[in-house]
């Protein structure tokens, strides 16, 4: 079984986390919850989830992981501004190890420079923040381009984890 990293932070839309979390537990899948700082506990902008961080991202090596997931919310802008952060899923993408990154969650891929010539989807109004960042953005439910699979909103969260579980 694979062993699947999500990046967190405060303010994540729970169900975008906790949805693809539960999913792939279930599958069978080893999870870790890396964030800025081990044992902070996160909340959801909705109120309705909290988790508790497994490990720092400086303490994270992106060899560990078979592959990455970002959940989108307020948690995207609150860790792509960290160096960790960008170095890990830049890592992951040169391992060609799948990125799922739903709602903002592209954000920290277009920090880290990693959009260029891809084709994704994000939460609709960021589109012009992706095409700027050199993706073709497309208004789909799922869009799986190579290792990247990105997902527009909750609504989306079938077809995300669906994709998702494809390739891990």
């Amino acid at each position: 079984m694979s062993k699947v990293a999500f990046l967190l932070a405060n303010d994540f839309e729970d169900s975008e986390m906790q949805v693809p979390y539960d999913e792939v537990k279930k599958a069978g899948h080893e999870v870790e919850i890396i964030g800025l700082k081990a044992g902070e506990t996160l909340k959801g902008k909705g109120g309705k989830a909290s988790y508790t961080t497994d490990k720092a991202i400086g303490d994270a090596s992106a060899s560990d992981y078979d592959a990455v997931v970002i959940p989108g919310g307020s948690s995207p802008e609150n860790l792509r501004s960290d160096a960790h952060i960008l170095k890990f899923v830049t890592e992951i993408n040169s391992a060609k190890k799948p990125i799922a990154a739903i709602c903002h969650g592209p954000q920290i891929l277009a920090s880290a420079g990693l959009l260029k010539g891809r084709t994704i989807t994000s939460y609709p109004p960021l589109k012009d923040d992706m095409v700027n960042a050199g993706a073709e953005f497309k208004d789909h439910e799922a869009v799986v381009d190579g290792n990247y699979i990105t997902s527009r909103t909750p609504e989306d969260e079938p077809a995300f984890v669906r994709e998702l579980l494809k390739v891990i």
